[in-house]
C-alpha cells in the first residue's frame, strides 16, 4: 500500500505559492475584499472549510493504508487478530473488518470481492459529494454576489438619471451632481466584480485541492483492489457464466468452510511435523545421555569390583598384622598400626562413595527417562 504523502506535499506547495502571490497583490485584494465584506467573508470562510475538508481527505487515508498493511502482517505471520487489537476500527474499510472479525485466514470469492469494492468506491464517492458542493457553492455565491452589485448599479444609475435636471442649470453643478450620483453604480460594480473575484479564484483552489484528493483516493481504491486479487479465489466454472449460473448459496458456505478446513489442517500437518523433528532431536540427545552414563556406569562398576577385590585381599592381611600384633606384643610400632588404620578408613570410605555415585547415577538415569516419557507424550498429543 502506497501512503499519501506526495498528495499531501502537492497541495501544501501549491498553497504556498498562493499564499506568496497574495502576499505580492495584497493591497488590492483588501480594497476588493472591503468593497463587500460581508460576502466576501463568507466566500473566504467557505474557501477555508473546504481547504481543511480536502486536505481531511487526504489524511484520513493514513490509518486505513495501516490497518491494512497490519492485517496483511498477521496473515503471513499467523498471528490472527492479535496485532490489530491496538489499531483503530477504519471508517473506509468497516464492512471488511467486519468480515474478517478473528479469523485467522483471509479470502475472497469473486463475487464478495466485487461486493466489497462496489461498498469502498460508493463510501468514496459519498466523501467526494461534499468538496464538489463547496466548488459549485463558491461559484454560486460569486455569481450571487455579481447580480447583486449589477441589481444595485442598475437601480442606482436608474436613480441618478431620474434626478437629472438640465432644463435651466448649470452645466457645472449638472456635472457634479453626476458625479455624486455615478458613486452608488461604482460601489455596486465593486461588489460585482469582487465577489465574482473571490468566488472563482476559491473554487479554483478547492477544483486543485480536490483533483488531489481525489487522485490519493483513486490510489487506494487500486493498491486494495490488486492485494484483493490475490487472495480471490476464481469459481471452478467459467469466469464469465458466474453471474448467470451461480454456485448455490449453501454450496458456496459449505466449499469455503471446507477450504478453510483444509488450511488449518495443512497449518497442523506442518507444525506436528516441526514438532516430530524437534522430538527426534530431544530422543537423539536423550539417548547420547544415556549411552555416556551407562558407559560411566560400566566404568564404576569396574572399578568397585577391582577396590572390591583388593579389599579382600587386604582384609587377611590386615587380621594377620593384627593377630600378630597382639600376640606378638612389640612386633609392630605405634606408626605402623596407625597407617594401617588410617589405610582401612580410606578403603571404607571409598566404598561408600562408590555407593553414592552408583545412586546418583541411577537417580540421573531416571530423571533422564522421565524427561525422555514426557517428551514422547508431548509428540503423540501435538501429532493428534
Amino acid at each position: 500500500m502506497t501512503r499519501p504523502h506526495h498528495y499531501l506535499v502537492k497541495m501544501m506547495l501549491f498553497l504556498a505559492m498562493l499564499g506568496g502571490a497574495g502576499f505580492l497583490i495584497l493591497l488590492p485584494l483588501l480594497d476588493a475584499f472591503m468593497a463587500n465584506s460581508a460576502l466576501n467573508g463568507l466566500i473566504v470562510g467557505v474557501l477555508l472549510l473546504g481547504i481543511m475538508y480536502n486536505f481531511r481527505q487526504v489524511i484520513r487515508l493514513y490509518p486505513e493504508v495501516a490497518w491494512i498493511e497490519s492485517f496483511r502482517q498477521s496473515i503471513e505471520n499467523d498471528s490472527g487478530s492479535a496485532s490489530l487489537s491496538n489499531l483503530a476500527t477504519p471508517k473506509l474499510l468497516a464492512p471488511m473488518a467486519t468480515m474478517v472479525g478473528n479469523r485467522q485466514t483471509f479470502s475472497l470469492s469473486t463475487v464478495a470481492m466485487s461486493a466489497l469494492l462496489d461498498g469502498i468506491a460508493s463510501r468514496l464517492d459519498e466523501s467526494r459529494d461534499t468538496s464538489r458542493y463547496t466548488i459549485g457553492l463558491l461559484i454560486f455565491l460569486g455569481l450571487l454576489g455579481t447580480f447583486w452589485g449589477l441589481l444595485g448599479t442598475v437601480s442606482s444609475i436608474s436613480d441618478v438619471i431620474a434626478g437629472l435636471n438640465v432644463n435651466g442649470s448649470d452645466s457645472s453643478a449638472v456635472f457634479s451632481e453626476l458625479k455624486r450620483g455615478l458613486q452608488a453604480p461604482m460601489e455596486g460594480m465593486g461588489t460585482a466584480f469582487s465577489s465574482s473575484l473571490f468566488g472563482l479564484a476559491g473554487s479554483l483552489v478547492l477544483g486543485f485541492l480536490d483533483l488531489q484528493a481525489n487522485q490519493a483516493q483513486n490510489r487506494f481504491y487500486n493498491d486494495l483492489e490488486e492485494w484483493l486479487s490475490t487472495v480471490t479465489r476464481l469459481s471452478s466454472g467459467a469466469i464469465g457464466a458466474e453471474g448467470e449460473q451461480g454456485v448455490p448459496a449453501y454450496v458456496q458456505a459449505l466449499l469455503e468452510q471446507t477450504a478453510e478446513s483444509l488450511e488449518n489442517l495443512q497449518r497442523t500437518l506442518a507444525r506436528g511435523e516441526e514438532s516430530r523433528i524437534t522430538v527426534d532431536s530431544h530422543l537423539h540427545a536423550v539417548g547420547d545421555k544415556v549411552e555416556t552414563l551407562t558407559d560411566h556406569m560400566r566404568t564404576q562398576q569396574a572399578l568397585m569390583r577391582s577396590l572390591a577385590e583388593t579389599q579382600v585381599e587386604l582384609k587377611p592381611i590386615l587380621a594377620q598384622l593384627a593377630g600378630g600384633t597382639t600376640t606378638g606384643g612389640g612386633g609392630m610400632d605405634e606408626g605402623t598400626r596407625m597407617h594401617i588404620r588410617n589405610l582401612d578408613v580410606h578403603v571404607t570410605r571409598l566404598t561408600e562413595e562408590m555407593k553414592n555415585g552408583r545412586e546418583d547415577a541411577v537417580q540421573q538415569i531416571r530423571s533422564e527417562l522421565k524427561l525422555l516419557a514426557r517428551v514422547i507424550a508431548a509428540s503423540n498429543t501435538g501429532g493428534q
